[in-house]
């Protein structure tokens, strides 16, 4: 099992992906640089959180045109697992792997916290290791995560099960005091149709050890795990 990392200038969560792949999962995992054109025949691959080019334009638009995601949108379509955290689902959602578009937080201001995520959907290859409706506590640091699509596209991903993780309160609830951005039916985290792109808005990298206050972030890397190397 082999894991890629991309890193694009301004990623600043590279390291973290990098080290949750080794240190989480035991795995090996190799760095991808932006400008180059080689997957280095990795099994999945992270984009990880960050400023990638300074978020000028928009968050995230500058390096959905980078040399690397050509070769990261044909191994997509090619249904490899793809996971976009933070910066990466904005890239994701700029470069057409994912629907909507993260925009500036309610209330305009930088949020940096823990947050309850209640999962949605329990299934390949991202959150096999969760149960639908389980409550989870991992960390946010964004400016620009407010999830937004048309009414259509919202139910369409309702519909199909698409929505993976939704802000909710202690008892499971999505309430609007929960909603810590102003995202859309509190949406955190989203996959495409075929579910082998996940976007979500939340740190799993960050919550991968009790001492860093918590676990909860590991299941997303071992159902990867799982998902390449089953059982």
């Amino acid at each position: 099992m082999k894991i890629g990392v991309v890193t694009f200038p301004g990623s600043n969560c590279d390291y973290d992906c990098y080290k949750a792949v080794q240190e989480g999962l035991g795995a090996e995992a190799v760095y991808l640089w932006h400008k180059e054109h080689d997957l280095q025949g990795v099994d999945a691959v992270f984009l990880p959180g960050g400023f990638s080019y300074g978020d000028y334009l928009r968050a995230g638009a500058i390096a959905a045109h980078s040399p690397i995601m050509r070769e990261v949108i044909a191994f997509a379509n090619d249904g490899g697992p793809v996971a976009g955290i933070c910066n990466g689902f904005q890239i994701l959602c700029e470069s057409g792997l994912l629907p909507g578009a993260l925009i500036r937080n309610r209330g305009l201001k930088f949020r940096s916290r823990d947050v309850l995520l209640r999962v949605e959907r329990a299934a390949a290859p991202f959150t096999t290791e969760y149960t639908v409706g389980e409550v989870l506590r991992i960390p946010i640091a964004h400016g620009e995560g407010c999830y937004t699509a048309e009414p259509e596209t919202l139910d369409a991903l309702e519909a199909n099960g698409q929505v993976v993780f939704r802000y909710c309160d202690r008892e499971g609830e999505a309430t609007p005091q929960a909603n810590p951005n102003g995202s859309a039916r509190n949406i955190a985290g989203i996959v495409n149709g075929a579910g082998n792109v996940l976007g979500m808005m939340p740190h799993p990298e960050r919550a991968m050890d009790r001492a860093l206050g918590s676990e909860d972030g590991l299941g997303v890397f071992r159902s990867v795990a799982e998902f390449l190397v089953p059982s």
